[in-house]
Formats: structure tokens, C-alpha cells, sequence
């Protein structure tokens, strides 16, 4: 198994659990002030609850971590991407029957075109990679989000013919979905702490909850953001990212 060739890897305690421990506090106190207990089922009213967004710095400390720095420069290249300070987006799942309304196979966008609307780009403008940080233990029925692996390298042709205006998010995803139905698929699970670092052009989706589930699920799932644009360089960048992309371009 190869980040190229899969489009993912997993590394197992990239920041602390006693540090994932803090941000769930930090998460709870959010959370309570709109009525949601993590602490207390009768408040779980709904299948998913999103937390916008956490600056505090335990958040910024889980994301800048000494292994989690050497695995983003091995990716993507050393002094290639943005340190994150604070994190984005929480997705956090709960054992409820409704539908969450966001488990659809799709491909991440990664910038407004001129009409404001999502597109992606296979220099991939926006983003180098996919992050899923877990700050709560995620087993096979804790909703993990699930990864085509491979799917990356059907994504790229489906990209190429749009050069760096890039496709629509819709129409791309529209395509994505039956190209990369072939590949397997693999549950993003783990312990708190852990992250799953995820080529950009990965297809995935959320999923609900299964009846093992007992507890909140916690996640989030930023990019990492380029240094400089567009993230890919196709002519001369040696990093896993790019290779990737010029494998999948020569067919």
C-alpha cells in the first residue's frame, strides 16, 4: 500500500489524547450553549451537529505536531503548505436514526469560481490535502467517513480537460461517483488522536451511524492549505501529491 497508489495513509497518535481529550472539552462548553450535552443522550436530537469553527490553541497545538509536520512535508513538500492555526469545520455525529443529509459520495472543492460557486482544479488550487483529525475513538459504527481508495486517480482524468478554471463541483462529482465505483472501500477508523492524511481528488462520503454506535462521534476534517498557488506543481514537484496526479495523466 502506497499514498500514491491509495490516496490515503493513516498515522496513529499524530497529537495526544490527552490533548484531543482538552479539545472535546472545548467542543462540549461550545456545544451546551445550544443545547447539546455530550454528556447527556436526551439532548441528541439530531444526527449531526457542525461546529464552524475552533481557533483555541489546543486546536492550533493538534495540527502542528512534530509528526504531523514531517508527514505533510513528506507528502507534499517542505515549506510547500500552510500551518494551521485553529481548526475547521467539527461534523459531529451522534446515534440518531434521522438522516443526516450529508452521506453522498463526493470530491472536497477547494475554490469559489467567478460566480461563487465550488470548483476544484487538477493543480489543485485551494487544497493539498484532506485531513480528518480524530479527537473521539471512531470504530467501524461510529460513522467513519468511508474512502474509495484509489479513487484519486479516476478523479484526474475527469479534471485535466478543465485546466486551471477547473470543473464545477457538482458536474465533477457527478462524473467522480460512477467512475471510482470499482474501488474498495475503506473506513477512516481509529483512536483519538489519529489523523488520516487524504490526497485531495479522494472520493468519500459520510456515513450514519451503525447500531454498535454509543456516543458522539468527533472529527474534523480541514484542508491543508498550499503555500503558494496552485498546490500541485505537474512539471517538476517530486512529491507524492504530484506524482500521483502525473501517474493517473499518463494513463
Amino acid at each position: 500500500m502506497t499514498f500514491e497508489d491509495d490516496g490515503y495513509v493513516h498515522l496513529p497518535g499524530a497529537f495526544p489524547r490527552e490533548l484531543a481529550a482538552r479539545c472535546r472539552a472545548l467542543l462540549a462548553d461550545e456545544l451546551r450553549q445550544r443545547g447539546t450535552d455530550l454528556d447527556e443522550p436526551a439532548t441528541w436530537t439530531a444526527p449531526v451537529v457542525r461546529v464552524e469553527s475552533m481557533s483555541a490553541p489546543e486546536f492550533t497545538a493538534s495540527a502542528g505536531t512534530p509528526a504531523l509536520r514531517a508527514a505533510c512535508d513528506v507528502l507534499v513538500g517542505a515549506g510547500r503548505w500552510r500551518p494551521r492555526l485553529g481548526m475547521g469545520t467539527f461534523p459531529i455525529r451522534f446515534p440518531h436514526a434521522g438522516d443526516p443529509g450529508d452521506d453522498g459520495w463526493h470530491v472536497e472543492a477547494s475554490f469559489a469560481g467567478p460566480d461563487g460557486g465550488p470548483r476544484l482544479s487538477v493543480r489543485s488550487r485551494g487544497r493539498a490535502l484532506l485531513m480528518l483529525f480524530l479527537y473521539s475513538d471512531v470504530g467501524p459504527d461510529d460513522a467513519p467517513t468511508l474512502l474509495r481508495a484509489g479513487s484519486h486517480l479516476d478523479v484526474v482524468p475527469l479534471l485535466a480537460p478543465y485546466g486551471d478554471d477547473g470543473a464545477g463541483w457538482a458536474e465533477l462529482c457527478a462524473a467522480a461517483v460512477p467512475a471510482s465505483a470499482h474501488r474498495p472501500e475503506v473506513a477512516a477508523t481509529g483512536r483519538a488522536g489519529d489523523v488520516h492524511l487524504v490526497h485531495p481528488f479522494v472520493v468519500h462520503r459520510a456515513q450514519r451511524p451503525g447500531p454498535g454506535m454509543r456516543g458522539p462521534r468527533i472529527i474534523a476534517q480541514p484542508p491543508l492549505e498550499p503555500a503558494t498557488e496552485p498546490a500541485f506543481d505537474l512539471d517538476d514537484g517530486r512529491a507524492p501529491v504530484e506524482r500521483a496526479v502525473r501517474a493517473a495523466l499518463r494513463g
